[in-house]
């Protein structure tokens, strides 16, 4: 399968900003690649890319006083494969897990582990361990929480998403994060692309998606608790432990978000050939 994925921002700066920026397809789906994937930027600036502590490709510019433009295309070869589901992957002892699987296990910013410690056990002490834990704490933020782009709120974290019982993807990752930590499970947030292929489509502009990873049985598994359900056609873009390491924007200045659209879509066989690579190099040339 391929998947033709997208965006397509303009900030309004105020004043020249330095701005920090997380857009690119996760290096480990680089080789899925079938197109370059350049931030075309303007005015052209001169930017610098990054890897960042967590694995994650960044790139630094410094935006001019009034429009910066960003875009980008690629395609990115899929499996067309659900989710992975595997019931039988059990959880490690603290002792045993890789070293740097434990800063998974901590409290972060919006993933406030102290304030959820003793619900978390309340709730799910007595569940089976492993995976159907992992399995259970989805089921219950998927139906404790309301989604809705109504109810986003970029200050609230897991704990006050519990007390609300309502949220976008992003609060259903972080208290699902949560929990899954104050029962000592490894679990990271992740953020990508994650269009409608296999399921009805959604009515609502398209957006960046929320999910998040545990790790079991020796690797990291995908999770969901938005959905609840294996979904087809994840393209990451950044992992970290939550959505303040993984922001696809950081900005150092005033500024007006006036443009943001968001591309994902399965190219169809007879659909004509995508964007050539030469194309796109005069693009960005």
């Amino acid at each position: 399968m391929k998947i033709r994925v997208g965006y397509n921002i303009t900030f309004d700066c105020a004043e020249p900003t330095p701005m920090v920026l997380m857009l690119n397809v996760h290096p480990s789906r680089g080789a899925d690649l079938l197109m370059p994937d350049w931030m075309r930027v303007s005015p052209a600036r001169s930017i610098t890319p990054y890897v960042d502590g967590f694995g994650n490709k960044c790139v630094r510019l410094l935006a001019p006083k009034g429009e910066l433009h960003l875009s980008a295309e690629t395609v990115v070869l899929d499996s067309g494969r659900p989710d992975l589901v595997h019931p039988g992957a059990e959880e490690h002892a603290i002792s045993e897990l890789p070293h740097d699987t434990l800063v998974f296990l901590l409290g972060s910013r919006y993933c406030e582990t102290d304030r959820m410690m003793q619900k978390a056990w309340e709730l799910f002490g007595k569940t089976p361990r492993g995976w159907a834990r992992v399995q259970a704490i989805c089921d219950f933020v998927h139906h404790h929480l309301e989604f809705g782009y109504k109810h986003a709120a970029p200050m609230r974290g897991a704990a006050e998403a519990f007390e609300a019982r309502r949220g976008v993807c992003r609060d259903f990752a972080h208290l699902a994060v949560t929990l899954c930590r104050c029962m000592n499970i490894p679990a990271r947030y992740c953020t990508g692309y994650l269009g409608d292929i296999g399921v009805p489509a959604e009515p609502d502009p398209m957006d960046f998606s929320a999910w998040f990873e545990v790790f079991l049985g020796g690797r990291w598994y995908t999770f969901d608790a938005r959905h609840n359900t294996p979904r087809i056609g994840r393209v990451l873009l950044a992992r970290g432990r939550d959505a303040a390491d993984v922001a696809i924007s950081t900005t150092f200045g005033s500024n007006v978000l006036k443009t943001f659209v968001v591309h994902t879509d399965e190219v169809r066989e007879d659909a004509g050939p995508a964007i050539r690579v030469e194309e796109l190099s005069q693009l960005v040339a």
